[in-house]
């Protein structure tokens, strides 16, 4: 009977480290951005990410909206920015932007990407520098919506993760 929940117990322990491996782990909390680090199947993985201190319109239910600059070194993928609005995107409707500078997003479901590297080296630069970044999106039904963020603390939070997966 002993010996049974001596194995049952490392059965959970077992199990109950594989889930947490996969969960992302916060390194780091810079205003209203945060770094974290997280152990896949792929490999480890490092992301700066921000929630929109303000979305619009208020009528439209919708899950929660991120922004993300990710590293993974494994599959050499750096400096990738992504997006979601909490909502499936009507195709290539995502735009950001700050001041006069303008970006155009791809999109697949409910998540989009700048085109390639030069666009997100760009990107990454502007955040840095801006105060205030508004994405706008579709819905697949065609409402328009827009969520505000703040780029307060974004270089330490891409810092730290750059380092963390460097």
């Amino acid at each position: 009977m002993v010996v049974n929940k001596f194995f049952l117990l490392i059965i959970l322990l077992i199990f109950s480290s594989s889930v947490f491996a996969n969960t992302p782990r916060s390194i780091g909390k810079y205003k209203n951005w945060e770094s974290f680090v997280a152990q896949t199947d792929k490999g480890k993985i490092c992301f700066a990410q921000t929630v929109p201190t303000k979305r619009a319109p208020g009528a439209i239910q919708r899950d929660e909206s991120k922004l993300f600059v990710t590293f993974r070194p494994d599959e050499n993928i750096k400096d990738e920015v992504s997006v979601t609005s909490g909502h499936d995107y009507k195709s290539s409707t995502v735009t950001a932007s700050s001041g006069k500078k303008r970006y155009s997003f791809f999109s697949q479901k409910n998540f989009a990407w700048l085109l390639d590297d030069q666009e997100e080296k760009n990107f990454i630069k502007l955040m840095k520098r801006a105060t205030n970044l508004i994405v706008k999106a579709r819905t697949t039904k065609g409402a328009e919506t827009t969520d505000h963020y703040s780029m307060m603390g974004f270089t330490k939070a891409y810092n730290t993760a750059k380092k963390t997966c460097g």
